[in-house]
């Protein structure tokens, strides 16, 4: 079954698959936010972390990426005491060091989403093999999943789907002129 039919009518999947997934993103906090959910999803549900998000939302500072790269060792022990959220050091840890790459990803290029432009466009390994050198504890489920959600490859729903139209309408990047040859090379 795909998310498009496993979605319908869900109290958290359906508004999630209906307005965020696969729609791009332009806000680098919104980016980033999205890239720690998907750290924080591993191992675990999808509606574990949807269930949670409000939660991750508080315990990260709104996900605002100057706030969570200046988080303290002694913010950190109490993002592992949050009940709210998950409390993995390894996941905690790379929240704070993947908001500090993408500060100097933003010094360097502008803004995440102008350096995930630029590098745009990729098929799934390329943007795995990126995201290995570029950040901390981005596997090829994480890395897939963000760049599927945020719109760098297509497939986030079925042709049929009621939501699809919308999503092409947003112009997410495969979209854009130039993709084909990436993905299928």
């Amino acid at each position: 079954m795909s998310y498009c039919t496993a979605a319908v009518g869900h109290p958290f999947h359906g508004p999630y698959h209906d307005r965020e997934y696969g729609f791009p993103l332009h806000d680098d906090d919104a980016l980033f936010e999205r890239l720690v959910l998907e750290i924080n999803q591993a191992g675990l549900s999808w509606l574990t972390i949807l269930k949670k998000r409000d939660a991750f939302r508080s315990a990260y500072a709104n996900f605002e990426i100057d706030r969570v790269a200046r988080f303290t060792e002694a913010r950190r022990r109490r993002l592992l005491e949050d009940p709210g959220i998950i409390r993995n050091r390894l996941k905690v840890d790379a929240a704070v060091e993947n908001a500090k790459r993408i500060r100097a990803i933003q010094r360097q290029d502008g803004s995440f989403r102008e350096w995930l432009d630029a590098n745009h466009p990729r098929g799934k390994e390329a943007w795995v093999n990126l995201f290995k050198k570029t950040f901390v504890f981005t596997g090829g489920e994480i890395t897939g999943e963000f760049v599927l959600s945020t719109g760098y490859i297509p497939g986030a729903h079925d042709e049929s789907c009621p939501v699809y139209p919308r999503v092409l309408k947003a112009r997410p990047p495969w979209t854009r002129a130039g993709f084909g040859r990436a993905w299928r090379g």
